[in-house]
């Protein structure tokens, strides 16, 4: 049989593959002391709270289970834009929002309504694999900018305006990001979009983890700046829906009856018991839920990654968002005897796999900046299962 060459083209999800292996040897450990803990998957333990639980059940008791508009739900894009204007006192009118199958289908819709075949992309690199991913689904080239610490593992505007070549037609962005869980200071932001304007360029930004921000500085949504900025988001992190695949994207005015259009004919809507499921995360009594969450979250990032420090695991960056370490495990690996060299992260993983039974990712999914230094960790899990891999990383590193 006879592939499309757009489909040679996508690369493994190495993390799923990762992910496949420690499955297989969680079955093998099971009901043993030390059963495997996955700190490999970027998923929130928790789940929808009970109003959103309960709004589901009710849409799907009632029959509210056909097709929505394209756009999606008149009353969830209007809540949408409540919650702009509450969480970030930006104005997003609700004509500007666009309901998805997940922020996935909404990266897939701005990559197809704005790329033309040979456009580039620029990228930071580290960043999510699968962000690239759509840019070339869409006959694009993610150009990955190879990034450091001390640019906090972002694209900066001098950088940008360095790489800016003639097949150039954007950046796609992602504030706080996967895999570092760092974000781009505002300011900054603003001068990145001022050299994409200054080229008649787009500037594309994936806000999921915008909700997972711990630090004043940096939880500013990129829409404050301009109205021609792309904005993804996803109901999957800070609203912990992961498997209810919901997301939306805010685009400029003119651009929504052609992503109408595109969805229409890939997605015809995102799940109508999702959306209605949805409207209840705006709820106060959800939101205090969330917020709970939220500080859960930093507290297992405050506790987790000084712990990996002093275990020889160096976090350059401290994440002011998310849920990630990305770790330096150059010194861990020498510890276990893995050698250095272009596999020395992947090899890492699988080993601390074996001897701890701990999953984790290897850079290799992320770019091609210096990926078999780092691993990344999620802390998307129990402060007591944190501990737990402390303990068992200790044992193991000495």
């Amino acid at each position: 049989m006879k592939f499309s060459t757009r489909a040679e083209r996508i690369e493994p999800f190495y993390v799923m593959e990762v992910a496949k292996a420690a499955q297989a040897l969680a079955r093998e450990v099971a009901g043993t002391r030390e059963p495997m803990i996955f700190l490999n998957i970027g998923e929130p333990d928790f789940t929808a709270p009970p109003l959103v639980q309960e709004a589901a059940a009710r849409a799907v008791h009632s029959g509210a289970t056909q097709y929505t508009n394209a756009l999606g739900l008149d009353a969830l894009r209007e809540r949408i834009s409540g919650w702009y204007q509450s969480r970030f006192g930006v104005n997003v009118p609700a004509r500007r929002i666009v309901v998805t199958a997940g922020a996935s289908a909404a990266l897939q819709l701005a990559c197809l309504a704005l790329i033309e075949s040979g456009d580039e992309i620029l990228m930071p690199d580290p960043s999510y694999p699968c962000n690239r991913h759509f840019v070339s689904a869409a006959e694009g080239k993610a150009v990955l900018l190879p990034t450091t610490a001390a640019e906090r593992y972002q694209l900066s505007a001098d950088k940008v305006r360095a790489a800016w070549g003639k097949k150039t037609r954007g950046v796609l962005l992602a504030s706080p990001s996967n895999p570092t869980g760092t974000s781009i200071a505002p300011d900054e932001l603003r001068r990145i979009h001022e050299v994409v304007r200054a080229h008649d360029g787009i500037t594309m930004i994936d806000e999921i983890y915008l909700g997972l921000s711990y630090e004043e500085e940096f939880g500013h949504t990129a829409l404050a700046i301009d109205d021609n900025i792309i904005s993804i988001n996803s109901f999957s992190k800070y609203f912990n829906m992961t498997g209810w695949r919901l997301g939306w994207m805010v685009v400029p005015e003119a651009m929504v009856p052609v992503v109408e259009r595109l969805a229409q004919n890939l997605f015809i809507c995102a799940s109508t018991v999702s959306q209605h499921a949805a409207l209840a995360c705006f709820e106060a009594e959800s939101i205090a839920e969330y917020e709970r969450r939220r500080a859960e979250f930093k507290a297992r990032r405050d506790y987790f990654i000084p712990a990996l420090q002093s275990l020889g695991l160096s976090v350059p960056v401290m994440p002011d968002g998310a849920f990630y370490a990305w770790a330096d495990c150059t010194q861990a690996a020498e510890r276990l005897g893995v050698a250095s060299g272009k596999n020395c992260s992947w090899d890492f993983a699988f080993e601390l796999m074996r001897r701890a039974h701990i999953a984790v990712t290897p850079g290799r999914d992320f770019g091609t900046a210096e990926p078999e230094r780092f691993v990344r960790f999620s802390t998307a899990n129990s402060m007591a299962q944190l501990q737990e891999s402390v303990a068992r990383l200790r044992s193991v590193l000495g």
